[in-house]
């Protein structure tokens, strides 16, 4: 329902000309307010300093305003809507889906960006455990490895209901008039649930619970709960939460009924890194927000590199991909998974983490680790780049071979046309004494 960005993904935004567009959505945060479920304040949490780092502020807009955006900027011919990929297919030129509608589609690479339960990522290690029994059984042995850790279940910590409310009173939530984005957090004591309301555009409330899920029954619970999941299920978790505090005013069940039916979901929040990334003309990208954004981009960079589209460049192109990708991508889930005990663990030692963390660890080390994440920024290495803006330097990325090679053919034209220019001048001038000569003397 709620996203929220900063300058680890606004300086593309920048880069590709959407920035004011966000801006027009968003509203800026400056902090975030945790509470126990007796309304008493635990902390603040202030992130102001973010824009001092990187020149970008941190902006919460619902989800659904960024969709809007992307599809006023795309071709409506690019987009095919209401498609359900079942199944992929290695074809002699490159790769086929087909959808559940029986419509087939066919390509050089597919990009698996369905989320943690992919389909796409199901084919893919469908297609690579066919090619290694293929492998063993004409060659006793293969060069297919797919590594243990891939095929166990996702850790579920977490399962979330989110929403955005219609435009609601600002006389009866005088918060709705604030400048910025308020983000109030209260953390369940006599519950397992924590629930966090905040503030977007247009009067609106963006609003999710959450239940930490703290033993493996549980998770296969939740597991089925989310196989059949639907508005007769979503009305169970809302008659346990409706009657939860706001900090706003009220209960959290008044917030709900605010919400669109439609418009209220419910993810399972899972916690892996998968180490296979890709396989022949299949590549996968992450599962959450700015971690996806960032592995879209620098996939994209890898692919605008590619000089054909033979299967050894296309797999050195996709390992590039993740060479870049990995190491970010794994702090970031542990930062995820760290805040999220932070902000919502219920356990004796995530209490005890919590409390530690907020009240003990000196402020000084929290800004480190702070502008040490600001740091990564990444942006498409095929088009001008925007110079950084706050005082942490962004990392350097890997420069594009064919955009460069572009830049020096272009600028090798300009100084061959400067040059033809700069002759044409010259024989003009030459012509112009020469034509003088001819003039009679007193004429």
């Amino acid at each position: 329902a709620l996203m929220s960005v900063n300058g680890n993904i606004l300086a593309l935004f920048d880069q590709l000309g959407l920035l004011d567009d966000i801006m027009k959505v968003s509203l800026v945060s400056l902090n975030s307010s945790l509470y126990t479920e007796k309304m008493e304040k635990i902390t603040e949490i202030d992130v102001r300093s973010h824009y001092d780092y990187t020149g970008y502020r941190f902006l919460m807009f619902p989800r659904p305003d960024l969709f809007n955006i992307l599809l006023n900027r795309i071709p409506p011919d690019r987009i095919s809507f209401g498609k359900r990929v079942l199944l992929t297919k290695r074809q002699s030129s490159g790769v086929q889906i087909v959808c559940s509608d029986n419509t087939c589609y066919e390509g050089d690479i597919i990009v698996g960006a369905d989320g943690a339960y992919s389909a796409v990522r199901h084919n893919m290690f469908r297609e690579m455990r066919e090619q290694q029994e293929q492998e063993v059984h004409h060659f006793g042995g293969s060069s297919i490895v797919i590594p243990p850790s891939d095929t166990k279940d996702f850790a579920i910590p977490y399962m979330c209901m989110v929403g955005v409310t219609r435009p609601m009173d600002a006389d009866k939530y005088p918060v709705l008039r604030h400048p910025n984005t308020q983000l109030h957090h209260v953390i369940g004591e006599s519950t397992p649930y924590s629930w966090t309301v905040i503030t977007v555009p247009r009067n609106r409330f963006c609003w999710s619970v959450m239940l930490q899920i703290k033993d493996e029954a549980e998770v296969k619970e939740q597991r089925f709960m989310n196989s059949e999941w639907g508005p007769e299920a979503n009305e169970k978790l809302i008659q346990v939460v409706q009657d939860f505090p706001v900090t706003f005013g009220g209960k959290l069940g008044e917030i709900i009924e605010a919400t669109p039916k439609s418009g209220i979901s419910k993810v399972m929040l899972e916690e892996k890194l998968f180490e296979t990334w890709h396989h022949g003309g299949i590549v996968l990208i992450g599962d959450g927000a700015m971690n996806a954004m960032q592995d879209a981009v620098i996939l994209a960079n890898c692919i605008y590199d590619l000089e054909d589209l033979r299967p050894e460049s296309l797999t050195a192109a996709f390992r590039d991909y993740k060479e870049q990708r990995y190491s970010h991508a794994k702090r970031q889930i542990f930062n995820s998974r760290m805040n999220a005990k932070i902000s919502s663990g219920q356990t004796r030692t995530e209490r005890l983490v919590r409390h530690l963390v907020l009240n003990l660890l000196p402020r000084s080390i929290q800004n480190k680790q702070f502008s040490k994440d600001a740091a990564y920024r990444p942006q498409c290495t095929f088009l001008p780049r925007v110079p950084d803006k706050g005082n942490v330097p962004s990392l350097p990325q890997k420069p594009s071979r064919r955009y460069q090679a572009e830049l020096r053919a272009a600028a090798a034209a300009v100084a061959e046309e400067m040059r033809m220019e700069s002759k044409v001048d010259l024989h003009c001038s030459a012509s112009m004494r020469s034509d003088a000569c001819l003039v009679p003397k007193g004429a």
